[in-house]
């Protein structure tokens, strides 16, 4: 079978103030903004933010409903079809979830499952983000460029 070659370049999130998300994803994650626009069809402000190779487009619509309570606890999430959380991998979950909280984040749940450490925080708008441990992808990097030389 042949797929088409694929890299991961963002994830969209609906956000009710847009100069508070731009804030919380620079403050949480180191995100930069990368473009802004208004997008007359929608019509909705969007900001794109980038870190590395990653970006977060933000949406701002006038009007948009809030995120309903259920959507904000993972457990519950997944009995609403559609998107569920965005995933951020770290190179050590608790180091990242102390880091994390020091700066204000609303910390859902920290936990060890089938023995990967991770955790799910919430952005201002009750958006789920899961931290997972996986420093494979760090040293798997590193052993690409390594090979490549």
């Amino acid at each position: 079978m042949n797929y088409p070659e694929i890299k991961p370049h963002h994830f969209g999130v609906s956000v009710p103030d847009m100069e508070a998300a731009i804030d919380w994803y620079g403050r949480m994650f180191g995100f930069e903004v990368e473009m802004r626009a208004f997008i007359d069809i929608i019509p909705a402000d969007v900001a794109f933010m980038r870190h590395g190779d990653f970006r977060i487009e933000l949406f701002q619509v006038a009007g948009a409903s809030a995120l309903p309570a259920e959507r904000r606890e993972p457990n519950q999430d997944v009995r609403t079809h559609g998107n569920k959380h965005m995933c951020l991998a770290v190179l050590d979950v608790p180091a990242s979830v102390q880091g994390l909280r020091e700066k204000g984040a609303d910390i859902v749940f920290e936990k060890v499952v089938q023995g990967t450490p991770m955790a799910f925080i919430r952005d201002p708008a009750g958006n789920l983000i899961e931290l997972i441990q996986c420093p494979e992808l760090w040293h798997r990097a590193t052993s690409d460029k390594e090979n490549s030389q």
